[in-house]
């Protein structure tokens, strides 16, 4: 009697509607924290809580993940290089340096194969052209490493510079003293990260204003955006990190194994926040945690709004004070094996959620006002959470434990035991996952057909 009355009190109801708003992954890390310090609680209720965890977060078989196509590509996507205009070949790390500082429009820097190790940021000296831009790559994929024991790596604060090609890795005596490999300020608009294999950084490309200009229009492409371990820090841990910049496109990346070990231990894969606009995040494939799902701390997939900053620290246009991301589309994505959220949107109005598949991960979140987004065609397993006055507008989605419809989601082996039926296509979503060609009559979620591309027996609505 004293529960039912406690129940239908007011205090009652808050608690059961903010209980209702979490996924039961965030209660499950909740109750273990509760009971920090409290070793006979601890005894009694720890195993059963862990188990729970087990049920709701689960364990990826071991071995490696496939990409399905997603990151690094070992077929070179930089052009060859010319036969006019200029080429200038590098084979040493101050040879390089060099050659960042001097190059003018229109050049192709060659790094030569080897390792190269670079204790001081590389920055560089002119702006390239739209028609002309410098570009940055090895001729073959992966056949240059660039050891960087340095904050930031390559700053890119001047207009129309492309890196293509190149293998980068932090090797800080300390994980807390690599933040960037990429760090996109200022004037380094319409810049473009291509084909990159990146690892071991805090937040491997950051993207923020500098002096009150702001480098809008960068691309990030096929890059394999990952990290060996844990890192530990105390520092923001976000493979893309954008504050403040608009219209950026986030396409085809593999973006993998993102864990914070200190601090409030929350750690993001993509996010775009700080009064930024019309970002596009698409087809990329996100795994939070390919091994150890319910290690310490909380993985979030794809956000619009992140952690959440001062919007009107950063705004440049009217009305920008009020959000953190206004604009953006997250579309044909795959994301899974986060212990949170695998789409989630903070304080970011205007947003569409579209055709993604998210597996083993606690669904999607959208949290404070005054965020407002449309969630199209997704098919997911875990909850919908809205809260603190978030709003969100649902058509034709499906929710569905994945072990109902893919043979083998855990190891993604992402071919169709038993698909969903078709829905009406979207005009602002015209392919899919893997670029093929959306039917009028489509499937939600990520994929058109089978992967790797058996036909998909389906029946209409």
């Amino acid at each position: 009697m004293a529960a039912t009355a406690f129940l239908v009190s007011d205090r009652g109801q808050r608690l059961y509607a903010e209980a209702s708003s979490r996924s039961p992954q965030e209660l499950i890390r909740h109750a273990q924290h509760r009971l920090e310090g409290h070793r006979v609680l601890e005894g009694l209720l720890l195993p059963g809580l862990h188990a729970l965890q087990r049920r709701w977060e689960r364990t990826p078989p071991p071995g490696p993940l496939p990409t399905l196509g997603k990151g690094q590509q070992m077929v070179s996507m930089a052009p060859a290089v010319p036969g006019a205009g200029t080429v200038i070949r590098v084979d040493t790390a101050t040879g390089l340096a060099q050659a960042l500082r001097e190059a003018g429009p229109g050049t192709h820097i060659v790094i030569a194969p080897g390792r190269y190790s670079v204790n001081k940021t590389l920055r560089l000296g002119q702006d390239g052209r739209a028609q002309a831009p410098i570009l940055v790559s090895a001729l073959v994929p992966g056949s240059v490493q660039l050891d960087f024991t340095q904050e930031a790596g390559i700053q890119i604060d001047r207009p129309y510079w492309a890196f293509e090609n190149l293998n980068i890795r932090g090797a800080c005596a300390r994980e807390h003293d690599c933040e960037h490999a990429f760090h996109v300020v200022g004037r380094g608009a319409f810049a473009t990260l291509r084909n990159n294999h990146v690892q071991d950084f805090n937040a491997h490309i950051k993207v923020n204003g500098l002096d009150g200009e702001w480098p809008d229009h960068g691309l990030v492409a096929f890059n394999t955006l990952t990290n060996r371990a844990t890192r530990q820090t105390d520092r923001p841990v976000v493979m893309l990190d954008l504050v403040g910049a608009s219209h950026w496109k986030v396409q085809d990346n593999l973006v993998t194994n993102f864990a914070k070990g200190q601090g409030n231990r929350v750690a993001y894969g993509l996010f775009m926040k700080g009064a930024s606009e019309g970002g596009r995040i698409e087809r990329n494939l996100v795994i939070c945690s390919p091994t150890d799902v319910s290690r310490p701390g909380e993985r979030v997939g794809i956000s619009f709004g992140g952690g959440g900053t001062q919007p009107a620290a950063v705004c440049r246009s009217d009305g920008c004070a009020a959000f953190e991301h206004r604009h953006g589309l997250a579309a044909n994505n795959i994301v899974a094996h986060c212990n949170d959220a695998g789409l989630d949107i903070n304080r970011a109005s205007d947003i569409v959620l579209a055709h993604n598949t998210l597996i083993n991960t606690a669904g999607v979140s959208a949290r404070r006002a005054p965020t407002q987004a449309r969630l199209l065609s997704n098919l997911f397993e875990g909850n919908i959470s809205e809260r603190d006055g978030a709003a969100l507008g649902l058509e034709w989605n499906a929710q569905a434990p994945m072990a109902q419809v893919f043979v083998n989601p855990d190891a993604l082996l992402l071919q169709w035991f038993e698909p969903p039926e078709t829905i009406p296509s979207r005009t602002f979503v015209t392919n899919d996952f893997r670029g093929l060609a959306r039917r009028d009559a489509t499937l939600p979620g990520a994929l058109e057909q089978d992967f790797p591309g058996k036909p998909a027996s389906v029946s209409a609505n």
